[in-house]
């Protein structure tokens, strides 16, 4: 039998692992992205902040403060070229008490220490002269100009992409339950029977990367599963705020946030609750309860009655109070990348950097590519001009066919979405890529037209499409 062999599989399509993907395609390796689910970002990536964060929190000298600045950079001077949708709005850290004024001091201190550009700590009145809908208990802020909103979905999917464009093969409903030895190579095998050879397996699997680990032998390292529950605001309540407003950062993260997101809405949470569950993405009354009147200390007048949909996802909190990267004691053909809890989603292009680099310090030879295309570009329709809408119409007359009307997303935003690299295969994966569904009837109106899309597209019968992968099916199955 011929087994598929790789120089190396990353394993978790998540943000990490899909920049360390789109590090090694730059590269003559033969390498490829093992995910467990249907669609790339499918854990943590999916559900959070989708903060660019600009680097003051973490503690001085740590890999997560020096990946977290990297990364900022490094999404400012990428989010163009690969068409990541990005605002650098800023951030606020409020001081709603003198304890909270300090604190918003030593964050400034910390983010002097770990290289951040871009900051100011603002008396009362420039807080409330930008952000008129702040507490009045509000005694200043720490700005931070170099933070931004992004897709978070984006983040991993674009890298994803432009890796499968440049070689990576990105392998789906892979999931990794059994690891064996053959001498000179690994024998990767899923739950469902495929195996992959592979000389190094690199373990960027999320909240379960110490379960791979412990497949190669590896228990240095446990993660803890800690839910955060986020509800997102109707996009009629986007001038709320105009920048990220955190509150100073509590013990299980860096507290209830309200912030403008890169579509237009607003975001608020999150919580911060340990779980035992690794998949429990449920959400809760007493959660969002417990949001709300947390944000409600930030901005007085942000109201569940405009809530338009709300989620949890699940972040991986590890047990060293840092990101753990590097070779695995206990193994060397396993380079872990695990704890990648928040500022992960910033870090991610960093991660990838730094991956490469120790990997090429350790004795590997990366040779780069001649033919490397790190360029990605997609339509908007309704972003385009008047001019640039009909010049598209003429080119494909599916680009003037709307089929989510609450959002304006063609027929052929979505025909694209499900055959470029790293492409939706679901109507989830559509709805990420460019927003149908995403809109105030959640898929009410576009749903069906979108399932027929995608049956055509793929060539697979109506019955066999599904809303996330696995067993989702949209329709009974005769």
């Amino acid at each position: 039998m011929n087994i598929p062999t790789y120089d190396f599989a990353v394993v978790g399509a998540g943000v990490s692992g899909a920049w360390i993907a789109y590090e090694l395609s730059k590269y003559e390796v033969k390498a490829c992205l093992l995910e467990k689910e249907n669609d790339v970002a499918m854990g943590a990536t999916k559900a959070n902040s989708a903060i660019v964060h600009a680097g003051y929190d973490p503690v001085p000298g740590s890999l997560m403060a020096k990946l977290n600045v990297r990364g900022n950079e490094l999404v400012r001077e990428l989010h163009e070229k690969m068409d990541i949708p990005f605002r650098q709005i800023g951030s606020y850290v409020i001081a709603l008490n003198e304890e909270g004024e300090a604190k918003i001091k030593e964050l400034y201190e910390r983010g002097l220490k770990n290289g951040v550009e871009g900051m100011k700590i603002l008396s009362k009145e420039e807080t409330l002269q930008s952000e008129p809908n702040l507490s009045s208990e509000v005694r200043g802020a720490l700005l931070a100009t170099t933070a931004g909103v992004c897709s978070a979905f984006e983040m991993s999917c674009a890298p994803a992409e432009v890796a499968e464009n440049n070689g990576v093969e990105l392998i789906r409903n892979f999931a990794v339950c059994k690891v064996a030895d053959d001498g000179e190579y690994k024998i990767v095998e899923a739950a469902d029977g495929r195996t992959i050879r592979v000389r190094t397996v690199i373990n960027a699997a999320g909240v379960h990367a110490d379960e791979i680990a412990a497949l190669f032998g590896d228990t240095s390292f446990k993660l803890v599963p800690r839910r955060g529950e986020y509800s997102i605001l109707d996009n009629n309540c986007g001038d709320l705020v105009n920048h990220i407003i955190f509150q100073p950062p509590v013990k299980f993260g860096k507290g209830i946030l309200v912030s403008p997101t890169v579509d237009g809405n607003i975001l608020v949470g999150p919580t911060a609750e340990t779980i035992d569950e690794k998949e429990d993405k449920v959400t809760t009354n007493a959660g969002q309860k417990t949001a709300f009147d947390g944000a409600r200390r930030s901005v007085p007048t942000v109201s569940e009655r405009e809530v338009i949909t709300s989620f949890s996802g699940v972040r991986p909190i590890g047990d060293k109070e840092d990101f753990i990267i590097g070779f695995s004691d206990a193994d060397k053909s396993l380079f872990n990348v695990a704890g990648i809890e928040s500022p992960g989603l910033t870090a991610g292009p960093a991660v990838g950097e730094y991956v490469v680099e120790q990997l090429a310090s350790n004795g590997f030879v990366f040779n780069k590519k001649a033919n490397f295309d790190g360029t990605r570009k997609v339509f908007r329709f309704k972003d385009l001009s008047d001019e640039e809408k009909n010049a598209k119409i003429k080119e494909n007359p599916l680009y003037g066919r709307i089929i989510c009307r609450c959002e304006t997303v063609t027929e052929g935003e979505i025909v694209d979405a499900v055959l470029r690299g790293a492409g939706a295969r679901d109507m989830d994966g559509v709805k990420r890529r460019v927003r149908a569904g995403m809109g105030r009837c959640q898929g009410g109106f576009c749903g069906p037209k979108v399932m027929e899309i995608i049956s055509r597209e793929l060539n697979i019968p109506m019955s066999d499409v599904t809303k996330f992968g696995g067993k989702s099916w949209m329709v009974e199955k005769e």
